[in-house]
């Protein structure tokens, strides 16, 4: 799906730095200074239009939530909702995935989501699945000890994909749905993706892993 560019998108951003984190390479250990409270942080990678972000942290006041986007076009939707929810948990970032590192100490994020990522399905593609070996690693480099990655999909390729790539990098695999909405499972907020395959009948699969001590 082709993406809308939106040539005022920078200019919005930059108008709204209470919503949206700037120089978060100067944020390093100290994330805790861009909430209210001092509580846990979670993030959600390639966040969209920000429904799911919004809705877990007013569901979850208690957890401060960021919302990181590589897209200017697509993150300005998540701003929109941001300044209508008003919720003081939760705030944005325009950067790219690959450079987390530099904005997180160890153990500063307490949980990775990743929702409805892009499945890349061309071999040749492999390195850009947000569940490849290489972001693994660098989703253990933020997360605590035993940190955890909570996926979510619609496409069975990229689900078993995953599956097989947080095995083979040593995760324990704590929770496994093959289909999601018709599950025992309480408490899921939906993407807008989600609710937009779930009424076309598409399965939606779900996991938890979880990073084990190595060595």
């Amino acid at each position: 799906m082709r993406l809308r560019n939106k040539p005022w998108a920078k200019e919005k951003i930059e108008q709204y730095p209470q919503y949206v984190v700037t120089a978060p390479e100067e944020l390093k250990g100290k994330w805790n200074t861009v909430y209210e409270a001092n509580q846990p942080l979670h993030i959600e990678i390639g966040t969209g239009k920000g429904r799911f972000i919004t809705e877990m942290a007013k569901a979850n006041p208690s957890i401060n939530y960021l919302g990181v986007e590589l897209q200017e076009s697509v993150i300005v939707s998540a701003l929109d909702r941001l300044i209508e929810a008003e919720v003081p948990n939760v705030k944005l970032l325009n950067a790219n995935a690959v450079n987390l590192p530099q904005y997180f100490a160890k153990g500063e994020v307490s949980r990775v989501y990743l929702n409805f990522s892009d499945p890349w399905p061309k071999t040749r593609h492999e390195k850009r699945r947000l569940t490849y070996k290489s972001f693994l690693k660098i989703y253990e480099d933020i997360l605590p000890e035993h940190g955890e990655i909570h996926f979510k999909t619609d496409n069975q390729g990229l689900f078993e994909y995953s599956l097989t790539s947080f095995s083979a990098y040593g995760m324990l695999l704590k929770y496994v749905s093959l289909d999601l909405h018709n599950s025992l499972f309480e408490g899921n907020i939906m993407t807008e993706y989600e609710e937009k395959f779930s009424e076309k009948g598409n399965r939606i699969y779900r996991c938890e892993a979880q990073f084990q001590k190595k060595g």
